[in-house]
């Protein structure tokens, strides 16, 4: 079951890549698709079997209500094949199946086949639709690959492949310059964090001496105390190694400092935007980080970091998201932020917290996506928010799901009950479980995302209010054609706002119930923090409620400023120019990295084209030495008459030179 479930998307790909032209689009589209959907049922059934089936350890657990680092049922491994034999390295590719692998499945297939769906009636009139449907399920394959790895090498070929096939995608109306320079900025940024991923999997094999996870996992509390010797200096390996290993994730992710490819690629479909920010590639990290929990465990300052850099980024993004008018891009930075509530979870030890907003996540956001498509479905591909308006009477069920995904994103629900939507749940949890770490950190932490949530919370509703609510600021002939997309791309969007309705509520006791409970669901996948889930528990009311005051204010601030007084936005953005200026060009990092990195990498190309390659090699080699030597080849070949007489003439003076130089040098021996 798990070998269809990974490789039927790379058979939908090969068919589609290499016999698209030939069967035709609506084929291509169907297999890729009906394989997908195969794909995502068995994922479920794989769900419920290892996450709720009631093996003996998994029994256990719950009996005696608590858990052991010892007490994990142990993974279902699928070996393939023999792959890499090198001394004493023996790596096979296995494909390794726990809850965690579970949950990935059911989030990447599920979304990834809805996708595909929406896909068809989204990218109806495009003519090479059957190479983009050859992509997508390119990139499924690839990040199937990874979740189910059993080893660093073969987590590092899925990450690689993910990182390609995003390349392929977000570039994938190739003739448009900038679709090229996004596809471009997205590969070379995770160059970057894939080169300090690479560098952790290296380190992970000189400190356990293997690169099979459970190995490596078993020698942990062997390695603590070991140091690694790094640029001259000798430093905790644990920690030196799970800092280059999260590099990785910090790319993969978007993370502060190398999130500046995500909105850019924007510049794909929005398809691609739903599948790379929603159940794929920017979750790819979260992954990593929690499948490699038991070594960053070993490591207070990797955790303290990770813990940081997701405070950071959940904020940073935030803001960002405050003044931004292209529909897309302000569900992509919401994308960042909500990724950066996934890291702080992860630093702070609540792992299977971060999972569950992994998990919820997906539904809304992918809803989020494909709602926001379908509005620029509806306007001719416009995607400026301030061109909209006026539009929930004219494509009501769009309306309606993106009003979901947007409760859901928020956080709308009651603390202390079962009611809410999927996000209020996982993003509470996470909140919670910041302020429960206690100290410095955790004050930093809770206070970010609690302030984040405030964001999340303006724009958006600042997004529904500009692009449903007020006066149509469309012209008359684009407000006159629009209307709901068709069934085959609303469909999808009814199975996501279900997800994004009932996730949380239904899920929420097996990622942050009770420890038991969650232990039981999770055996074998991550290490269990019992404290953090506690303490997180018993934090007082107030903390409990604030997210969802936040949210409330928020609410509030974007209805004063859209709905009630529209033309405050104006007057604030003139009176606080700078700021607005400040967020609205992202913080100017596009401009600070093109300063510190591209414009002095054009200035090397461009040195060693100019000074190198033409002036030294082409000129003074190729034009100059070579045209010398032209010269004096020319001059000795007319040596060549071709008469015999000029050769023995030669050959004699030859010889009397000879003669003459022997009898010198004898008188001269003598």
């Amino acid at each position: 079951m798990i070998q269809a479930i990974v490789f039927f998307p790379l058979i939908g790909a090969l068919i589609a890549g290499l016999f698209g032209k030939r069967i035709g689009a609506r084929p291509a589209e169907i297999i890729t698709s009906g394989l997908l959907v195969a794909s995502a049922l068995l994922s479920w059934i794989v769900f419920l079997q290892v996450g709720f089936g009631d093996d003996s350890a998994k029994t256990a657990l719950a009996v005696s209500g608590h858990a052991s680092a010892e007490i994990f049922a142990d993974p279902t491994k699928v070996e393939l094949f023999r792959w890499i034999v090198v001394g004493d390295l023996d790596l096979r590719w296995v494909l390794r199946v726990d809850t965690l692998t579970a949950i990935m499945l059911v989030v990447v297939t599920s979304v990834s086949s809805l996708v595909h769906i929406y896909s068809i009636g989204y990218m109806a009139d495009d003519p090479s639709r059957q190479r983009f449907f050859a992509y997508l399920s390119l990139f499924t394959f690839a990040m199937l690959m990874l979740v189910t790895a059993d080893n660093f090498l073969q987590m590092f070929f899925g990450w690689e492949g993910v990182g390609l096939a995003s390349y392929l995608l977000i570039g994938f109306w190739y003739k448009k310059p900038a679709a090229n320079a996004a596809a471009m900025k997205a590969f070379i940024v995770n160059r970057v964090g894939d080169f300090g991923f690479a560098l952790g999997i290296f380190g992970a094999f000189v400190l356990f001496g293997t690169l099979d996870f459970d190995t490596a996992f078993a020698g942990v509390e062997g390695a603590k105390g070991v140091t690694i010797n790094l640029l001259g200096k000798d430093l905790d390996g644990l920690t030196v190694v799970s800092l280059l290993l999260f590099m990785g994730a910090m790319g993969k992710s978007a993370q502060f400092l190398l999130h500046t490819w995500l909105p850019d690629a924007m510049e794909g479909p929005t398809p691609v935007s739903a599948l790379i920010h929603a159940a794929t590639m920017v979750t790819a990290g979260v992954f990593m980080v929690a499948r490699l929990s038991p070594i960053f465990e070993g490591s207070d300052l990797a955790l303290t970091v990770v813990l940081y850099v997701g405070a950071i980024t959940a904020i940073f993004a935030a803001s960002i998201a405050l003044v931004q008018n292209d529909i897309k891009r302000v569900v992509a930075y919401s994308t960042m932020s909500q990724l950066g509530y996934m890291f702080v979870a992860m630093g702070a030890g609540a792992y299977s917290a971060g999972i569950f907003h992994l998990f919820t996540h997906a539904f809304f956001k992918a809803l989020l996506f494909l709602g926001a498509g379908a509005v620029i479905h509806a306007m001719h591909h416009e995607q400026d928010m301030r061109k909209m308006g006026g539009l929930a009477k004219k494509i009501p069920k769009t309306y309606w799901m993106l009003i979901i995904g947007t409760l859901a994103l928020t956080g709308v629900g009651i603390p202390g009950t079962s009611i809410g939507f999927a996000g209020f749940f996982s993003k509470d949890a996470i909140i919670e479980a910041a302020y429960a770490v206690g100290g410095v950190k955790g004050q930093f932490a809770y206070w970010s995302l609690v302030i984040a949530a405030l964001f999340t919370s303006f724009y958006s509703w600042r997004l529904i209010h500009l692009t449903f609510h007020g006066k149509p600021r469309a012209s008359e002939e684009t407000m006159s054609h629009a209307k709901d997309s068709p069934n085959i791309m609303m469909v999808p969007l009814y199975f996501l706002a279900a997800g994004a309705i009932l996730a949380g509520a239904v899920f929420y006791q097996f990622f942050f119930g009770k420890v038991y409970i969650i232990d039981k669901f999770f055996a074998g996948s991550v290490v269990p923090n019992h404290e953090i889930i506690e303490a997180a528990h018993a934090v007082s009311t107030l903390v409990k409620w604030s997210p969802t005051i936040a949210m409330v204010l928020g609410f509030f601030i974007a209805w004063y400023m859209y709905i009630h007084r529209p033309d405050v936005p104006g007057r604030i953005a003139r009176q606080h120019a700078y700021l607005y200026r400040f967020l609205l060009n992202k913080w100017y990092f596009d401009e600070l990295y093109d300063w510190m990195f591209v414009r002095p990498a054009k200035w090397l190309g461009r040195f060693f084209w100019r000074q190198i390659d033409d002036r030294l090699i082409d000129q003074t080699i190729v034009e100059g030495l070579g045209r010398r030597v032209k010269d004096i080849t020319a001059r000795v070949v007319k040596l060549q008459s071709g008469y015999l007489y000029h050769y023995a003439f030669a050959m004699l003076i030859g010889i009397a030179l000879l003669l003459t130089w022997a009898i010198a040098a004898g008188g001269l021996l003598g």
